[in-house]
C-alpha cells in the first residue's frame, strides 16, 4: 500500500504541496460542510416544531375543558385548524383529520400517552424520505385534560436542507478547484528563485563564475540554501585550485629529470657506445627517476597535509647534490660559500636543519632555477646559522624583481615578465615558501639587495 502511495505522489515539489494543500483544504472544508448542514437541519427542525406548537396553541384555544365533558368549540377558520390535528380527551380521540394515515394516528396516541409536550418523527407512506413530524400540547384549563396533537409535513424543509447541502457541495468543489489552482501558481511563484538558481548552475560553470547565489534578494529559506551552496562552491573552488596549483607544481618540478632523462636517451642512441658509457647513462637516468619519485612523494605529502618534517639534513652536502643535478649554463658560475657566524661554538660547516633532506631539496630548487635562469655570470649560494635558525642565501647578478612586482613575486603563476624569452610558469616560488612554511621556515625575498636578486631560506635547526 505504501509503495502504491508514494508511485501515485507528484514527483514534483510543487504537485506535492499543491496536494498536500487540496486535501488539507477537503478535510477543513468537509468538517465546516458537515457541521454547517447538521446547523442548518436542526435549525429548520426547530422551526417545524415552532410553527407545530403554534398551531397546537391556536388548536387549543377551541377546546373546552371547562364542563363535565372535553368539547371542541367551532371556529371561523375550522377547516384550516382541523387540518392535520388531533384532539384527545385523556387518551380518547375526540377528532382527526379527514382520512388520516394509521401510522399517524397510531403516533400521535403514543405522544398523548407519554403526557404531552413532545414531538415525534413518522415516516408515513407518500410523504417521501422527510416523513411527518407531530407535537403534542396539553389542554388545562381548570377542568378534565385534554391534548392536541398537530402534524406537520417535514418535505418543504428537507427540500431547503438537501438545496443548502448541494450548494454546500457545489461550493466546495469550486473552492477546493480554486485553492489547487492558486496553491499551484502560489509555490510556482515561490520555487521561481530556485528555479532561476538551477537554471544558473546548468547554463554556467558556476565554479569558474564569480557569481553568487546569494547576491539575489530571496526568501530567508532561499537565502539560507544560496548561503549553503556558495560556501560548498568556494570549497570546490578551493580543491580545484590545490589539484590546479598541484597539478602545475607537478609538472614544473618533474620538468628538469625528465629534461635529463630525454637528454640522456637521446645522446645514447646517436651512436654506439661502450659498456662503461651505457652504465654511465643508465646511472644518471636512475639518479633522475629517483628524483622524480622524492619529488612526487613530497608534493603528495604536502598536498595531503601531511608533509613529513621529522629528521635532519646537512645542508651542505644536500646544496652540493643539488648543484651537481642542475643544468648550469655554460656563461654561468655557481659558489657554495659559508658564512661562519659564532652561535655557541657551531661551525657553518656542519649545518643541520631540522627538515628530510628531500624537502630541503624542493625548497632550495626552485631558487637556485631562477637564479641560474637570470643570472649574467655568477649565482653565489651561501650558507649560515644565524638567530638560532639555518640559513641560506641565494644571490644572482641578473636584471632582479622589478619594484612594482615584489609585492606579487609569491603569488602562483604571476611573472614579472612572461615575454622575457626565459621558461617557467611562475610555481616554483610560491612552491618554496609554501614548504618552507610548514616546516616552520620562510623563504623572503631581499629587496634592498641590488644588483641582481638574493631570495634568503630560513629553517628551523636540526
Amino acid at each position: 500500500m505504501t509503495t502504491v502511495l508514494t508511485r501515485l505522489a507528484p514527483r514534483t515539489l510543487r504537485g506535492r504541496l499543491s496536494l498536500v494543500a487540496l486535501t488539507t483544504a477537503a478535510l477543513l472544508m468537509t468538517i465546516l460542510t458537515v457541521v454547517f448542514n447538521t446547523t442548518v437541519r436542526h435549525h429548520l427542525q426547530r422551526q417545524a416544531d415552532d410553527e407545530l406548537r403554534t398551531r397546537a396553541a391556536a388548536v387549543a384555544t377551541t377546546v373546552d375543558t371547562s364542563g363535565p365533558r372535553v368539547r371542541v368549540l367551532e371556529a371561523s377558520d375550522d377547516g384550516l385548524l382541523d387540518a392535520n390535528v388531533w384532539i384527545y380527551a385523556g387518551t380518547r380521540l375526540l377528532e382527526q383529520p379527514p382520512s388520516p394515515a394509521v401510522s399517524l394516528t397510531h403516533a400521535a396516541g403514543r405522544l398523548v400517552a407519554r403526557g404531552g409536550r413532545d414531538c415525534a418523527t413518522v415516516t408515513a407512506a407518500g410523504h417521501g424520505s422527510g416523513g411527518i413530524r407531530l407535537c403534542a400540547r396539553p389542554v388545562r384549563s381548570g377542568g378534565k385534560p385534554a391534548t392536541v396533537v398537530t402534524a406537520l409535513d417535514l418535505a418543504p424543509y428537507d427540500s431547503s436542507a438537501d438545496t443548502l447541502l448541494l450548494g454546500s457541495l457545489a461550493l466546495d468543489a469550486a473552492m477546493l478547484g480554486c485553492t489547487y489552482v492558486l496553491t499551484r501558481l502560489a509555490v510556482g511563484r515561490a520555487l521561481r528563485p530556485v528555479r532561476t538558481m538551477t537554471d544558473q548552475a546548468t547554463q554556467r560553470s558556476t565554479v569558474a563564475s564569480e557569481e553568487r547565489f546569494g547576491s539575489v534578494r530571496l526568501p530567508s529559506e532561499l537565502a539560507r540554501l544560496g548561503a549553503s551552496l556558495d560556501t560548498l562552491l568556494d570549497r570546490i573552488r578551493a580543491v580545484l585550485r590545490h589539484e590546479r596549483q598541484l597539478t602545475g607544481e607537478l609538472s614544473h618540478e618533474l620538468r628538469t629529470p625528465l629534461s635529463r632523462i630525454v637528454a640522456e636517451l637521446d645522446w645514447w642512441q646517436t651512436r654506439p657506445r661502450s659498456a662503461a658509457e651505457t652504465r654511465a647513462t643508465h646511472q644518471v637516468i636512475a639518479d633522475a627517476a629517483r628524483s622524480m619519485l622524492t619529488i612526487c612523494e613530497t608534493l603528495l605529502d604536502d598536498a595531503r597535509g601531511s608533509t613529513h618534517t621529522a629528521g635532519t639534513a646537512e645542508v651542505r652536502p644536500v646544496l652540493r647534490r643539488l648543484l651537481e643535478r642542475l643544468d648550469v649554463p655554460a656563461h654561468v658560475t655557481i659558489d657554495l660559500t659559508d658564512h661562519h657566524l659564532h652561535q655557541g661554538g657551531d661551525t657553518a660547516g656542519n649545518l643541520e636543519a631540522g627538515i628530510p633532506p628531500a624537502l630541503l631539496e624542493r625548497i632550495v630548487s626552485p631558487l637556485l632555477a631562477n637564479a641560474l635562469r637570470y643570472a649574467r655570470s655568477s649565482v653565489v649560494v651561501r650558507t649560515s646559522r644565524a638567530s638560532g635558525s639555518v640559513r641560506v642565501d641565494v644571490t644572482d647578478d641578473g636584471p632582479g624583481v622589478p619594484s612594482p612586482f615584489a609585492d606579487q613575486l609569491f603569488q602562483p603563476g604571476r611573472r614579472a615578465d612572461p615575454g622575457d624569452g626565459h621558461g617557467g610558469a611562475g610555481l616554483g616560488l610560491p612552491l618554496a615558501r609554501r614548504l618552507a612554511r610548514a616546516a616552520g621556515g620562510e623563504v623572503s625575498y631581499d629587496s634592498g639587495h641590488t644588483p641582481g636578486a638574493r631570495f634568503i631560506v630560513s629553517l628551523p635547526t636540526g
